[in-house]
């Protein structure tokens, strides 16, 4: 079965048609639980999330701040596995039609193994990977399953990356290019800076591949932004942060179906 790449394309090339940013929400698998985590990601969709990236939870999440790492540690607690992430993903998929990818650091991937994992991906609806701690150059084998099984391999680029290093990632990248806004991890930030923007600006030089900005987002006005330059805002701190505030789930997914909608509207403002 084939993955959902093209729908992923489909939808950022119509975002572009409209004259707007994609916005793309990420929730990590698992919280507050397995079924709760599915209809956080429905609530997020309702809202006005054009994509979904599911995140893997991961021991040792280098990229992510204390506040996703507070979520991925819920979620291992409860003992959430790698199928728990692929039932995420088709059962999202499946209710809502959108485009949804996994984020997730290597070892997971390596240690389940590179067939198996994409061959599942793609039989539940996913559209691709994100892949923030893979080097491109060591990426060989799994673009090689990625592209069999029609799934996006999104690389993360960074304001340090080069601008040779930069054309490096875009060449093997498909889907999209997640530009990380600042040097450091997930978190809500006051100002997203302009070093986002610079990297815009020099990652479009390198290839055609949309480019979307995460990082540090939080509000509409942030989103807006962010939206005047990029082609897609990722925000994922802001909604994990609105669950664990939460009182209780239902709350936490009106939050999060509420600040959906603020950030869409802002994307549509830019």
């Amino acid at each position: 079965m084939s993955g959902n790449i093209e729908l992923l394309n489909t939808t950022l090339a119509a975002t572009r048609a409209a004259d707007r940013a994609a916005l793309i929400a990420y929730l990590p698998a698992g919280f507050p639980t397995v079924d709760g985590g599915i209809e956080a990601v429905k609530a997020v969709i309702a809202g006005g999330a054009d994509i979904v990236e599911i995140g893997l939870p991961h021991s040792d999440p280098v990229l992510d701040g204390p506040v996703i790492q507070t979520a991925d540690d819920i979620a291992l607690r409860g003992g959430v596995r790698i199928a728990d992430v692929m039932r995420t993903v088709r059962e999202a998929h499946e209710a809502t039609g959108v485009p949804i990818l996994v984020m997730t650091y290597w070892n997971p991937i390596d240690r389940y193994g590179v067939e198996r994992f994409t061959a599942e991906l793609a039989e539940a609806g996913g559209a691709g990977c994100i892949l923030p701690d893979l080097p491109v150059q060591e990426s060989a084998l799994w673009r090689e399953h990625a592209d069999k099984h029609g799934l996006a391999t999104v690389f993360v680029v960074a304001p340090s990356s080069q601008d040779a290093r930069l054309a490096t990632i875009t060449a093997a990248g498909s889907g999209f290019v997640y530009a990380a806004s600042l040097m450091g991890v997930t978190g809500t930030r006051a100002s997203v800076g302009a070093q986002a923007q610079d990297l815009v600006g020099r990652t479009r030089a390198t290839t055609d591949l949309p480019v979307c900005v995460g990082l540090g987002v939080s509000n509409a006005a942030q989103a807006a932004e962010v939206a005047g330059f990029a082609d897609g805002v990722i925000v994922g701190s802001a909604f994990v942060k609105a669950m664990l505030d939460a009182p209780d789930e239902a709350v936490g997914l009106a939050a999060v179906r509420s600040l959906a909608g603020e950030l869409a509207e802002g994307v549509r403002k830019r």
